[in-house]
């Protein structure tokens, strides 16, 4: 076993704080990473602080959003060789023998994916530990690679962030001239516009926060429109084919439905903490569609990959030490970074 530094939450009330996890010499058909960046994304903060139904597995080490380089590989590996810059997302494993993996949509297992941390490994039930550490072995099946052209610490918040806006405007049609809103503009809602607009999509973004207007238009939003404003939401009645909605604060559905046009779709990726009424009438009337979407199986993520890279898309981040971390959980919280801190996990060495 490989003695590997991290940094872990002791428990649900405790800072992340050095720890040291054992990673596995891989097997026959996995392959060892070096991890050089790490996403920090906002459900890092709900599992670390076990605000998810207390289902927490303590210590925790949190991170999907991993990037690095194969440094060892097993004897039966074909997908990879030393050297291969890669990526892991939010899962490393799944049943593999469900409707939903055979079809490469893993993320849908029957079973329940196995989560790359706050999860347990199929076989021998250990738990899983994440990317804010300095290596990980996983199965070459659930590894994507990085395409040259992405630098690698801006690549690390797509596979998180980036798969779930890619995947629900694949999904459900988002095509060149559709009408798209994007409500909110952090971490997930960035990379929605980006991503939309190179779909050929006319995107707007709606945003509490009038401040977020000149980055929405820097992002390539064609339009933006704040919704604390009270003529917002008659001005804009019936406007889009489609909402992709990021925001994971509570926040009345029903307003922002009254927003599509007959047979639009509104999707959420966002989980609020509590649950949202929604008016039938609102739904039935226009007959609208209101949708969720997690992420997507391993296929997909890295047509994501490629598509962005054929568009030169990449994360917007701010690269920060391990040792920033808590810091930088306080200032996701307040909305306080453009989108999204990436780990480099060298700090990892000197916070050792």
């Amino acid at each position: 076993m490989l003695q590997t530094p991290a940094y872990a939450a002791a428990d649900g009330a405790s800072p992340l704080a050095p720890f040291t996890i054992e990673r596995r010499e891989p097997r026959a058909h996995e392959v060892l990473i070096d991890i050089l960046y790490c996403g920090v994304c906002h459900s890092d903060i709900h599992q670390a602080r076990d605000e998810w139904g207390g289902n927490g597995i303590f210590p925790m080490v949190p991170g999907h959003e991993i990037v690095g380089r194969v440094v060892q590989i097993g004897d039966r590996v074909n997908k990879f060789k030393v050297g291969d810059a890669v990526g892991v997302g939010c899962f490393v494993d799944s049943c593999r023998v469900c409707p939903q993996c055979k079809s490469g949509e893993e993320q849908l297992c029957d079973q329940g994916m196995t989560a790359t941390y706050n999860s347990r490994e199929r076989d021998s039930k250990a738990p899983t530990y994440g990317g804010y550490s300095t290596r990980i072995t996983v199965d070459e099946d659930y590894v994507l690679r990085i395409p040259e052209s992405i630098p690698l610490d801006r690549a690390a918040p797509l596979l998180c962030a980036g798969i779930t806006t890619y995947s629900p405007l694949k999904y459900y049609g988002v095509k060149a001239g559709d009408a798209l809103a994007v409500v909110g503009l952090g971490g997930l809602g960035h990379m929605a516009v980006k991503i939309a607009v190179a779909m050929g999509a006319k995107v707007t973004v709606l945003s509490t926060s009038q401040n977020k207007r000149d980055d929405a238009l820097a992002l390539g939003a064609h339009a933006f429109a704040a919704t604390r404003e009270a003529a917002t939401f008659k001005t804009l009645a019936g406007t889009f084919d489609f909402i992709l909605d990021t925001v994971s604060a509570p926040h009345d559905y029903n307003a922002y439905l009254s927003l599509l046009k007959a047979n639009g779709t509104m999707i959420l990726v966002g989980i609020p903490d509590q649950p949202a009424p929604v008016a039938a009438g609102v739904l039935i009337m226009r007959r609208r569609k209101l949708v969720g979407s997690l992420i997507g199986g391993i296929r997909e993520t890295q047509e994501m990959l490629d598509f962005c890279a054929a568009h030169g898309i990449a994360s917007d981040i701010e690269l920060i030490d391990i040792a920033q971390i808590n810091g930088a959980y306080v200032r996701m919280i307040k909305g306080d970074v453009k989108y999204r801190f990436v780990i480099d996990t060298a700090s990892l060495n000197a916070a050792g």
